[in-house]
């Protein structure tokens, strides 16, 4: 072994943190892209928004955005190498062109102060309040009762091994909510514990079992009490299964009868907890706007009215050009510019590229916005990579959580990308198109006989759709469609 000095070269790939930037600005939904520049101006000082008041504007002025500022002012400090020299000698020429009367203390407008404070009253009053769970809602109910103390406290115990999630259902024996040493006289208080529990509501609670919790539901004054008490505890698996002969002749009902039965039975829920679970809504913004003119032409705008206009603080650059202005300060100064355009840039750049994406995807599926789901055609990120001229990832951040408003509703852009396969023809047809045939032809079959998965493949080959047995199967699950024995009508089975 030794050591030496040894040169090579290496090929590697490095992403600049301006392109990083980039990159992450692109892939930001509308609402949070709003909280990353506000975080911006609040981190900047540099930073300041354009106030657009009524009025405030000549006829033919603009404001300084990004896309009418001067040459020079759009070259501002965008090399993250280098001294940059050139750039704020552009810079102080710029300030010496600003009117004398300036105020040099930097503070936000009136109208901007209005402005922040009224969004952050809307996101408080936008807010959504915690729901009540499952189990606070059990334990305001349980202490509302006059029950000894070990038996509440067993009852808590209970309560607390509940989860809206699973329905609501008692997983736990009861043995284990006891002491290891407990007395068969403990285990009858957990019993009367768990009898407090499934009295309170909603009804089905702390069931130990789907039929439990069914039982738990029936009343006397159902007009088939006794039927539905009979096929819930015996013949539940074949309610489900649809075995509907078997159950015929186990109990001597009518087919009619069992079917009458089996439709009354929906009423029952057969998850009570359910109702407590907290789902999560997200507050959809649409970042592109779809139209159709007069002439049936689609014109992609993007909602740029949220986003607000960006450029650098005139107080600064006149502060550079200040002789107290201490190295520490400019270079401090310095440093800040170069961020406040990196994200303005990036803002631009994400605009640009959003726009020409969403352009790409409505011509290829203009058929979709036309004639409806039924029409939408296979279409990968790699073909609308290659058209706009970009990597097939930067596609994908275009895309991610971003909606589009279109005259078909709101839908998000991913939802515009599917698979597909090829007809006998030749043809290209989207997984989505098979799907909704698959739909109506269940919808249409005989349900004496209905079509089995090997039968479905048959019909969508005639419709020239070549498509796998396993596909079929996987898409019918996926579709919530029972198998063909459980679709079967048996009433209609011996007409």
């Amino acid at each position: 072994m030794s050591m030496g000095l040894q040169a090579r070269m290496v090929q590697t790939q490095k992403l600049a943190p301006r392109m990083i930037q980039s990159m992450e600005i692109l892939q930001l939904p509308m609402l949070a892209l709003q909280e990353r520049i506000e975080q911006e101006m609040n981190e900047n000082p540099l930073l300041e928004q354009q106030e657009s008041e009524p009025g405030s504007l000549e006829d033919g002025d603009l404001p300084p955005s990004a896309d009418n500022r001067s040459e020079d002012e759009k070259e501002l400090v965008v090399e993250d190498s280098g001294d940059n020299s050139d750039d704020f000698e552009r810079l102080q020429n710029m300030v010496s062109e600003l009117p004398n009367t300036f105020d040099d203390s930097f503070r936000r407008s009136s109208g901007r102060m209005q402005e922040e404070a009224d969004r952050r009253h809307d996101l408080m009053a936008n807010a959504q309040s915690r729901p009540e769970s499952l189990n606070d809602f059990l334990l305001h109910q349980l202490a509302e009762l006059d029950i000894d103390d070990d038996v509440e406290r067993i009852a808590e115990r209970i309560i607390s091994t509940l989860d809206a999630r699973d329905g609501g259902y008692l997983r736990t024996p009861l043995a284990d909510l006891l002491p290891s040493d407990h007395t068969a006289e403990n285990y009858e208080v957990a019993e009367r514990a768990l009898k407090v529990v499934q009295s309170l509501e909603p009804t089905g609670i702390a069931a130990r079992s789907l039929s439990e919790c069914l039982l738990m539901q029936l009343r006397p004054e159902f007009e088939h009490f006794e039927e539905m008490e009979k096929l819930i505890s015996s013949h539940l698996e074949d309610l489900a299964a649809n075995r509907l002969p078997q159950i015929q002749k186990a109990t001597g009902y009518s087919i009619e009868l069992i079917q009458t039965v089996r439709a009354e039975l929906q009423i029952l829920n057969p998850k009570p907890g359910a109702a407590f679970m907290e789902t999560y809504v997200p507050n959809v913004t649409p970042d592109i706007i779809l139209e159709q003119d007069e002439n049936g032409d689609y014109k992609i705008t993007l909602d740029d009215d949220r986003v607000p206009s960006l450029y650098i603080s005139e107080y600064y650059r006149r502060r550079l050009q200040d002789q107290s202005c201490t190295e520490e300060e400019r270079e401090y100064i310095k440093r800040k510019i170069n961020s406040a355009q990196w994200l303005i840039e990036s803002i631009e750049q994400r605009r640009s590229t959003l726009t020409k994406v969403a352009e790409a995807i409505v011509a290829h599926q203009k058929k979709f916005f036309d004639e409806g789901p039924e029409a939408i055609e296979p279409l990968k990120m790699q073909q609308i990579a290659e058209k706009v001229g970009v990597h097939v990832t930067t596609v994908s951040r275009a895309v991610n959580d971003k909606w589009m408003q279109t005259p078909r509703g709101i839908i998000p852009l991913h939802r515009l990308f599917v698979g597909g396969t090829q007809t006998d023809d030749g043809e290209d047809v989207a997984w989505d198109t098979i799907r909704l045939k698959l739909q109506e032809l269940i919808d249409s079959e005989d349900k004496r006989d209905p079509l089995s998965d090997e039968s479905l493949v048959k019909k969508l080959a005639e419709e020239g759709m070549t498509v796998a047995r396993r596909t079929v199967t996987k898409y019918r699950k996926r579709m919530g469609i029972p198998s063909s024995r459980q679709r079967k009508d048996w009433s209609l089975a011996k007409k």
